[in-house]
């Protein structure tokens, strides 16, 4: 028995959660990142908390961490000074992109910059034709002269992406092999290893993304192994990854574009888990932080995923949590526009300088000013008293940038600020639910992140849901969903073909391809046949359209009647989908998936016994806005820690821990429950 660690860094704080296998006690910490190395605070938080709970580093046996590295690298566009190496003619594919985009018809928008500039884009004079078969096979030698001239450039990665080499990737190796040999201090990337899917421009988008974050991302992962064993801390690291599981440093290095989103996939996975022992099935998940919210439609306990979801403006065709993401966060700036009128975000003070009440050099106001301001967050300290709070600061801020500005009282703007950043999230959840055909009002809205709580209720509330869950520590859920993911990998291979039993052989054949993959992925991760999990799904649509379904494999797939089932099971699909089926129509398979996890020993939540004393939670009284009060109301304040199991309070209250500060509205009942998460029920 020992210690398992999840850790998710965020852009302001950066949490530590440890569970404790023995007792199933789980201890927190929070801290402000580090952003220039977020193994810093990644360090600093792992030796405060062992050594304030007396703990002993030889004990830890296993450790997880959420990071947003190479995100942050494309998105401030700090990646790695990265070249390309195409088929002849190709290498505007880049830039062209597709011809549907957000803004078609605006001749002003500015296109976004790209990631590898032209004069970094060469050519290769080779062709291979989509059934795989070579053209103009590649010159070895001629093929050496591109690779040097970016060498000579300077260049630190490159990016391979050739025509149709999804389905034949012998000139992609050969340009690999050459690189290797020559400059083995090169980072590569080829499309047939990163995503051996058709589709061109999207593979050739997430290939060289790869690239360009895979110095910096590689760079970042050694520093933290080898900061973890200078402290003591003899383990072997896994890393989240945006489906939802985790996988090993190794497989990161070669594979960092599969951290995209890896923090907010993390704390979908801790919000399933809180849920399902909650007993709540369908859930939209609000994860506030610093920087950004996301939110996330669960049904039946099952996030749904998505590819092609974009990254830095890219398209990302590798499988993802399907989680929409808004700039809001505790640390969205408050400005006025040039027709006087409120904004909130997308900018952030993030964790440096930081708001105004952080006292960190910030001097723009911010949401969490905005929540000092109305005394919703505590005017004195925050983090259980190890960040002191200045109050003066953000009243001031708030004042001479925008009260002033727009004639108006300070707590009337703060509330403002509010306003229009609950609208933003509100936004945000509408795009999950509403323009997916599912009415709010059937799910729980499971609020985590530092902010999230505090924002929760009021959401909710706008958009007729009845109950808002938040977790025992809602602040470090995306570092405890880390605790509870799967080590997985997910394989994908182009194969477009009639789905008929004059197929079913060929069919076989690239399913037995996709499950030697498994198999070797499995023996590589030393993964007992017991806790060997395999989902196999096929990508099928209508002869002639453009676009695919996928449809699960829930057992072999041997003869023809097995295959009608799924045909069937693919109409089905497309008439909930779509709103209508076409069983006449001839039906193709186009890409063939395998995804493959391992069980990981899971923490175990603690059950807890209802506490009959009641009351005993509160421990400060001050005077907290409230809309609905039309000001400043003499309210209850309650330490989370302290209140019983089954107890209920009436709004309203505020409620505070560590890692989250919860506001209770009136007309709410806030209820602990036997795994001392709060559960909201929302009143007229």
């Amino acid at each position: 028995m020992g210690y398992r660690i999840g850790i998710d860094v965020g852009g302001t704080f950066t949490d530590v959660c440890i569970f404790d296998e023995q007792s199933g006690k789980i201890l927190i910490y929070k801290l402000s990142s580090t952003n220039k190395d977020p193994s810093t605070a990644i360090i600093d938080g792992i030796n405060t908390i062992m050594e304030e709970n007396n703990l002993l580093k030889s004990d830890i046996n296993y450790l997880v961490h959420g990071t947003t590295v190479g995100t942050n690298a494309a998105i401030q566009r700090t990646g790695a000074k990265t070249g390309l190496l195409t088929t002849s003619g190709f290498r505007d594919i880049v830039e062209i992109a597709r011809q549907t985009r957000p803004s078609l018809y605006d001749l002003t928008e500015d296109k976004p910059e790209q990631l590898i500039k032209r004069r970094l884009r060469k050519e290769v004079d080779e062709r291979i034709l989509h059934d795989g078969s070579i053209y103009k096979k590649i010159d070895v030698e001629e093929a050496k002269k591109p690779v040097t001239e970016l060498i000579e450039e300077g260049i630190e990665s490159i990016a391979v992406c050739f025509l149709h080499s999804y389905i034949n990737p012998e000139h992609e190796k050969v340009i690999k092999n050459i690189i290797n040999e020559t400059y083995p201090n090169v980072f590569v990337s080829i499309s047939s290893e990163v995503l051996p899917e058709y589709r061109e421009y999207e593979r050739l988008s997430t290939t060289i993304l790869n690239s360009y974050i895979g110095p910096v991302v590689s760079d970042y992962i050694n520093r933290f192994e080898n900061n973890l064993k200078n402290n003591g801390i003899d383990v072997n690291p896994y890393i989240s990854q945006s489906s939802g599981g985790t996988m090993s440093t190794s497989t990161t290095k070669k594979n960092p574009v599969r951290t995209a989103l890896s923090g907010p996939s993390a704390g979908v996975s801790g919000a399933i888990y809180v849920s399902e022992l909650a007993g709540f099935e369908n859930i939209i998940t609000l994860d506030m932080g610093g920087t950004s919210t996301d939110v996330c439609l669960i049904q039946d306990l099952k996030a749904n995923s998505a590819t092609g979801k974009k990254v830095a403006g890219f398209p990302v065709n590798l499988p993802m949590i399907d989680i929409h993401a808004v700039g809001a966060g505790g640390g969205s700036i408050a400005w006025i526009d040039s027709g006087g009128v409120l904004k909130v975000g997308p900018h952030s003070a993030g964790a440096e300088p930081g708001p105004v009440s952080y006292g960190l050099g910030g001097e723009e106001p911010t949401v969490t000013d905005a929540n000092i301001l109305l005394r919703r967050l505590n005017p004195k300290e925050i983090l259980g008293g190890k960040m002191k709070v200045d109050s003066a600061g953000a009243h001031q801020a708030v004042d001479n940038k925008l009260a002033k500005p727009l004639n108006m009282e300070n707590n009337e703007v703060a509330q403002g600020i509010i306003k229009v950043i609950n609208s933003n999230i509100m936004r945000a959840v509408r795009v999950v639910s509403v323009e997916r055909g599912h009415n709010p009002r059937d799910f729980t809205l499971v609020a985590y992140g530092g902010a999230g709580p505090l924002h929760a209720v009021d959401v909710a509330r706008e958009l007729g849901m009845k109950t808002v869950l938040i977790p025992e520590s809602p602040g470090i859920l995306c570092a405890l969903g880390l605790l509870v993911a799967d080590l997985k990998m997910d394989y994908v291979q182009t194969k477009i073909m009639m789905a008929d039993s004059t197929n079913l052989n060929d069919i076989q054949i690239e399913l037995k391809k996709l499950d030697s993959k498994a198999g070797k992925w499995f023996e590589k991760e030393n993964i007992e046949e017991s806790h060997r999990i395999v989902n196999r799904s096929l990508n099928m649509r209508y002869k002639g359209q453009n676009y695919e379904l996928s449809v699960q494999l829930t057992g072999e797939l041997e003869n023809e009647a097995q295959l009608n089932q799924i045909i069937d099971r693919f109409h089905k699909t497309h008439e909930k989908r779509y709103g209508y089926a076409n069983y006449k129509e001839e039906v193709q398979i186009v890409n063939f998936r395998t995804v493959v996890s391992a069980e990981k020993k899971k923490v175990s939540l603690k059950k807890y016994k209802t506490d009959s004393e009641s009351g005993k939670g509160i421990v400060d009284k001050r005077n907290v806005y409230f809309e609905e009060c039309d000001g400043y109301v003499e309210t209850n304040i309650y330490d989370r820690n302290l209140i019983g199991v089954g107890e209920e309070i009436q709004g309203p209250c505020i409620i505070e821990q560590l890692d989250s500060t919860i506001v209770v509205p009136p007309n709410v009942t806030a209820k602990m429950d036997e795994y001392r998460n709060i559960i909201l029920n929302i009143g007229g």
